[in-house]
């Protein structure tokens, strides 16, 4: 597999200057992938620093580096700082997420991620994981399914969308991406079909993935294994996660609770290093159009 085609590294250089690395340092790259980022993280590290790439799916194995510097770990990211004490890790000098889906998930037509083509409703990042889109929208109840569309792909007429979908699957299993799509694009606006098959998609594969819940959990998690001014570095792709980040790094926690002390002084544990979000250059988005939707936070532990 050639890894350039897996998935091109989205704002690499601002997220690498946003580490400010320590040659000697320890970093963690969260979401491995096709390992871009990671590979520009090494460029800049000698022994005895280190980089722990974190991957949950068994494809980005393929893409593993060889170096003296270099750990992979297969897992979801949530689970950060047990796998990092796992390897006597304490304290790190900076994280790396880049939360998009590869293009290569996308290009590849079994796993289900694309309503480009015709295959299972799968959707899952690990492949050893036993839930699967289809069982979503198989077993889940309509209050459930409606919530799913509701919450994660803010449709408005989620409850339509789950109704439909329970009449459907009365009749027959519902399996495959050309069987949902024939469901539910009288729903949408001819004008938006693409957008919104989009959202749906994008609804199931964050259900399937329980990827609101493993964001949390890592990011709470980062910020209790970064060093005092170790760096937070986040690339979002939508609303639902860009939110959660924007509320940590501008309040202390997911909730975006602002808490101050007697003197007015916002009480968190970090502080953003950025106030502006950076976006991809005009460069940037002709050569890779998947970074389209890209925004990049940077923050730094106090």
């Amino acid at each position: 597999m050639n890894n350039d085609t897996y998935h091109i590294p989205v704002l690499l250089e601002e997220s690498i200057a946003g580490l400010n690395i320590n040659p000697q340092g320890n970093y963690v790259d969260v979401t491995f992938g096709g390992g871009g980022h990671s590979k520009e993280i090494l460029k800049n590290l000698v022994t005895p620093g280190h980089l722990y790439a974190f991957d949950q799916d068994a494809d980005a194995e393929r893409n593993i580096i060889d170096d003296e510097c270099f750990t992979f770990v297969r897992s979801n990211f949530r689970y950060i700082k047990n796998f990092l004490r796992y390897h006597n890790v304490e304290e790190v000098d900076g994280i790396l997420a880049d939360l998009g889906v590869s293009s290569h998930h996308f290009d590849e037509e079994e796993r289900g991620f694309s309503f480009r083509f015709d295959a299972p409703l799968d959707m899952r990042m690990n492949t050893r994981a036993t839930k699967t889109a289809a069982d979503i929208i198989n077993n889940y109840t309509q209050d459930d399914l409606a919530d799913v569309f509701y919450l994660y792909g803010e449709f408005r007429n989620s409850r339509q969308i789950a109704s439909k979908i329970v009449r459907a699957r009365a009749e027959s299993p519902i399996l495959t991406i050309s069987q949902f799509i024939e469901l539910t694009t009288p729903l949408f606006k001819p004008q938006r079909l693409k957008k919104e098959l989009a959202k749906a998609f994008q609804a199931l594969r964050i259900e399937v993935n329980q990827e609101m819940q493993a964001l949390k959990e890592m990011l709470e998690g980062a910020i209790k294994v970064l060093k005092p001014g170790g760096r937070l570095v986040v690339i979002t792709y939508h609303s639902l996660e860009d939110r959660m980040v924007k509320n940590l790094f501008k309040t202390g926690n997911i909730e975006g609770k602002l808490e101050k002390d007697f003197y007015g002084k916002v009480i968190s544990p970090i502080k953003a290093i950025n106030n502006k979000v950076i976006i991809p250059s005009d460069t940037e988005l002709n050569r890779n159009p998947r970074s389209r939707s890209a925004k990049l936070r940077i923050a730094e532990k106090l």
